[in-house]
C-alpha cells in the first residue's frame, strides 16, 4: 500500500476511535464566517478545558458564509460526506432581508429530516433580524422591531457605557465580553420570553426573535461549574 494511503487510512481510523470515544456530539453551522463561529468557540474552547466533560463531548462548527436554506443543505451534505451517524446539528442563521419562504423553510427541513433518523437531530438557531438581537439581550429586554443597524447602533452604545470599546462584527473576544460584562442568564429568560408570547408564529412573524438560546443552553450544560452559573 502506497504510503499516503496508508497515512489517510490510519487518520480515518483514529477519527473514528475519536468520535465514539464522544457521548455527546454537536455540530454547529454558521451562517456567518466569523462572528457566530467566534461566539461559539468560546463555548468550544471552556468545555475543552473543563476535565469533567472534555473527553465526552464533542463541538465542530463550521462557517458557511451562506444564506438560510443553503445553511442546512451545506450541514445535510456534510453529515453524509462524513458518514455521521450520531448527533446533534445545528443550524445558526439570520433573517436579514432573505425572504420569509427561506426562513421559515429551514425549520420545515429541519423537522422532515428529524423523522427519518432519530439519532440525527436537526436543529434552527435562527434570529430575526440578526445574531446581534441575541447579543444585545445580554443587557436589556428589548421587543421593538427595528432594522438590524439598530442592533449594531445598541450595542455600540452599551460597549462605550461599560469603557469596553466599540462593538463590531467579527470582535475575537465576543464571548467573554457577553460572559463577563453582560448577563447570559438573562439573556436566555428574555429570549425565551419572547418566543412563548408568539406561539403559534413562524420564525419570520417573530420579530424581534431568536432561537439561538436554546444551543447556548444545550452547551452551557458542559461549560466549569464556575462558569454555568452565569448560563443556568
Amino acid at each position: 500500500m502506497p504510503k499516503k494511503a496508508r497515512t489517510d487510512t490510519w487518520r480515518k481510523k483514529r477519527r473514528k476511535e475519536y468520535l465514539e470515544m464522544k457521548q455527546y456530539r454537536y455540530y454547529i453551522f454558521c451562517e456567518g464566517q466569523a462572528t457566530e463561529p467566534k461566539y461559539f468557540q468560546g463555548f468550544k474552547k471552556l468545555i475543552e478545558e473543563n476535565p469533567i466533560y472534555r473527553d465526552m463531548v464533542l463541538i465542530e462548527i463550521e462557517p458557511c458564509q451562506a444564506e438560510t436554506m443553503r445553511v442546512i443543505g451545506m450541514a445535510e451534505k456534510y453529515v453524509t460526506e462524513n458518514k455521521i451517524q450520531k448527533g446533534q446539528i445545528w443550524c445558526v442563521y439570520d433573517k436579514d432581508s432573505f425572504p420569509a419562504s427561506d426562513f421559515n423553510g429551514v425549520v420545515n427541513r429541519a423537522e422532515q429530516l428529524n423523522k427519518e433518523n432519530p439519532e440525527i437531530q436537526y436543529h434552527t438557531a435562527w434570529s430575526n433580524e440578526c445574531i446581534e438581537f441575541w447579543f444585545l439581550l445580554h443587557f436589556a429586554y428589548y421587543t421593538a422591531n427595528n432594522h438590524r443597524k439598530e442592533y449594531g447602533t445598541f450595542l455600540n452604545n452599551k460597549f462605550k457605557e461599560l469603557g469596553i470599546g466599540k462593538y463590531e462584527k467579527n470582535l475575537d473576544d465576543i464571548f467573554d465580553i457577553l460572559m463577563e460584562k453582560g448577563n447570559p442568564k438573562l439573556a436566555i429568560r428574555y429570549a425565551k420570553r419572547i418566543i412563548e408570547e408568539g406561539q403559534g408564529k413562524t420564525p419570520t412573524e417573530i420579530a424581534p426573535g431568536t432561537k439561538v438560546y436554546e444551543l447556548v443552553e444545550e452547551l452551557a450544560k458542559y461549560l466549569p461549574e464556575e462558569t454555568k452559573g452565569r448560563f443556568i
